[in-house]
């Protein structure tokens, strides 16, 4: 089968690789589409692992089930989740899913950038849903992406009426802005360097949008009747951003850290500001399996408008193409790769 292995985020090459066989409990899945994450351009992070096969926001069909699989056969439409918690540690049980050890050890094989993918028995056992009828292929790549969205504002108890700032106009962003609108919030305001990507923030429910260059809690206060923001969600890796949130948080308010950034930075917090104004200052990683059941859900509810975010639909041996646009952050939004076009 054909893949799209990555060694840097400019060397990406289409080869050739044996397709996966499956064994007992396991299942292999004919990828149909594969958005690329802005996780998969971070170069620091990937790197350390290259030459691989990346890729983790799939959907696709089941073309064959291993012996003693009975929730699902051979054309079943399909999500599947590349990492899966236990279910049974002292993390699962408490709620942090996400910092399961099984979890940080859980893939399929090779990746979402290939033809076929063959999905482990654990995962199938808590990491594979069925796709709705309402729902497409190209739908299904945002599972995961909303599904960390849903996540990381259910953390951070986001209420209706509150006022949101989103730094930051990625995909993750806008993901961020649309949930926070669905969800009935007071007033949005998104910040970005790009000016197409602010434009797409002020499509996608932001009420105001702000350059990131300027003085955000001064233009901030200005756009929110003279408040700071109920709820920050810092949505972009740049440092400045990371400074601007606890700028530009109301008391009682809540910072939610949803990217992470270069690794060695260490944020400054003024800490008797901190303690005396009541901030809430909390990391978000990843979903759980509820929050992927909720994320389905809101796609076939058509609750937010996810198939108007996709601007490139790309074939496998355009991966590279797919890579740079992400990387370039210029007038690109969510960019997947259609394995078998």
């Amino acid at each position: 089968m054909r893949v799209a292995m990555y060694y840097n985020n400019r060397d990406v090459r289409l080869e050739e690789m044996p397709t996966p066989r499956i064994g007992p409990g396991e299942l292999l899945v004919k990828v149909v589409a594969s958005g690329i994450c802005g996780s998969d351009v971070m170069e620091w992070y990937r790197i350390k692992s290259a030459p691989r096969v990346l890729g983790h926001e799939i959907s696709g069909e089941i073309v064959d089930v291993g012996e003693g699989v009975h929730r699902y056969k051979v054309g079943d439409r399909v999500f599947a989740s590349h990492h899966v918690p236990c279910n049974t540690c002292r993390y699962c049980l408490n709620g942090y899913h996400t910092v399961c050890d099984t979890l940080h050890n859980t893939n399929y094989d090779p990746g979402g950038f290939a033809e076929y993918l063959r999905v482990p028995g654990i995962n199938v056992d808590r990491g594979v849903f069925a796709l709705p009828d309402e729902v497409s292929f190209e739908d299904g790549v945002f599972i995961e992406p909303l599904a960390c969205v849903v996540r990381g504002q259910r953390l951070a108890r986001f209420q209706p009426g509150q006022s949101v700032l989103v730094l930051g106009s990625g995909i993750s962003g806008l993901l961020n802005v649309a949930l926070a609108r669905s969800s009935g919030a007071g007033q949005i305001v998104a910040t970005d360097v790009n000016e197409y990507r602010l434009n797409a923030a002020r499509r996608f429910g932001a009420d105001a949008v702000i350059h990131a260059e300027e003085d955000v809690p001064t233009l901030l206060r200005q756009a929110n009747g003279g408040r700071l923001a109920d709820l920050v969600i810092v949505c972009t890796g740049a440092f400045p951003a990371f400074v601007q949130a606890l700028q530009s948080v109301d008391r009682g308010g809540t910072v939610l850290f949803f990217a992470p950034a270069q690794p060695g930075v260490d944020i400054p917090v003024a800490v008797n500001d901190f303690w005396r104004n009541g901030i809430t200052m909390l990391p978000t990683y990843g979903a759980s399996p509820l929050d992927i059941e909720v994320a389905i859900e809101l796609i076939r509810a058509r609750r937010l408008p996810v198939a108007e975010m996709i601007t490139h639909r790309l074939s496998l041996a355009e991966t590279g193409l797919g890579f740079q646009l992400v990387v370039d952050a210029r007038e690109s939004i969510k960019v997947i790769v259609e394995p078998h076009r």
